[in-house]
């Protein structure tokens, strides 16, 4: 039978704590998450349809930008900046935006990319949303990416809140959302101008702890099994986020939930622009005591998450099968 990565219904009114949806949809999620490391929420008629179409006119305008300008973007952590012009990945280039739900950051990374002033940005997109949407004013244009933040890291937040609470230790949640903070990164995958498939990003396991996926409508994400069968993912409809289990969400659960491979795989004649905002804890992660038993023996070490990432580029860490299990595998 041919896998299908669930769906879950996020839209609805009783998606509350204490409610009898929420302990189904937490008993959905961790399920999902334990088969698959991934599921797909759908936010029906409550998905954010303006902002998200700001957004990605934002996107479109920001790649337009010379190289040389989209290279300013850096940060001290390891690929949390700009990635592109690599020979063998020609068709994806990428940025991203540290500490994406505060203002200033944005703010940041916006007079980075604009440091005499990004007038033809924001003019090209006020002229679209005084159009469509003359209720709204020019201030919003320039926030518009942080509200995308805010708004993924309140899904994520709920989630991470659910995933606590279905494994009997949500007195652990606040502790770890106090020391979470977010990563956006905003993606063009280019169009290969062919019907055939190319590869767009390689196969890889996410490191974060959880990362919520968003696309323009254009698929080409390609998630693997723990059997190994590779499931295209259908997130044509703007109402669909993806959430997948990174590699610190595997370690944290002592291999309960997988951390699924994935990579994206384009074709055809239009660019595909897509958001990931990845959620990482800023301190030390480590498999609760409750998670561990004889069927479940400690398989991770506390471990310093954004020492992963250090970890990763390293040659030890790029090379390893499962870099989590090589960095603080017991």
């Amino acid at each position: 039978m041919y896998p299908m990565i669930p769906t879950l219904d996020f839209s609805r009114e009783d998606l509350k704590p204490g409610t009898s949806y929420w302990e189904t949809t937490s008993k959905n999620i961790r399920q999902a998450l334990e088969q698959y490391g991934c599921f797909i929420v759908d936010l029906h008629e409550k998905a954010p349809f303006d902002l998200l179409a700001r957004v990605f006119d934002s996107l479109k305008q920001l790649f337009d930008l010379p190289t040389p300008t989209k290279m300013k973007n850096k940060y001290d952590k390891p690929m949390n900046g700009y990635v592109g012009q690599i020979p063998a990945l020609p068709l994806h280039e990428s940025l991203g935006i540290d500490n994406a739900t505060s203002l200033q950051s944005t703010r940041s990374f916006t007079d980075l990319m604009w440091p005499r002033g990004n007038d033809r940005f924001w003019y090209v997109l006020i002229i679209r949303i005084l159009r469509y949407f003359p209720e709204y004013n020019v201030s919003f244009c320039s926030d518009c990416m942080h509200r995308y933040a805010e708004f993924v890291a309140e899904m994520d937040r709920m989630v991470a809140r659910m995933i606590f609470g279905s494994y009997g230790v949500a007195k652990y949640y606040e502790p770890y959302m106090k020391s979470t903070s977010y990563l956006l990164r905003l993606l063009k995958n280019r169009a290969p101008k062919d019907e055939n498939p190319y590869l767009a990003f390689v196969t890889h396991t996410d490191k974060s702890f959880t990362t919520i996926l968003h696309q323009d409508q254009i698929n080409g994400l390609e998630m693997e099994t723990r059997l190994g069968e590779r499931i295209n993912v259908d997130l044509s409809s703007p109402s669909l986020f993806m959430v997948i289990a990174g590699d610190a969400l595997m370690a944290w659960s002592n291999d309960r939930i997988l951390s699924p491979r994935h990579r994206v795989l384009v074709s055809g004649e239009t660019d595909r622009y897509s958001l990931g905002q990845f959620a990482f804890s800023n301190g030390t992660l480590q498999v609760p005591e409750e998670l561990v038993d004889n069927e479940h023996p400690l398989m991770y070490k506390p471990f310093d998450h954004i020492g992963l990432l250090h970890f990763y580029r390293t040659d030890i860490g790029y090379r390893a099968e499962c870099p989590i299990k090589a960095y603080c595998g017991v």
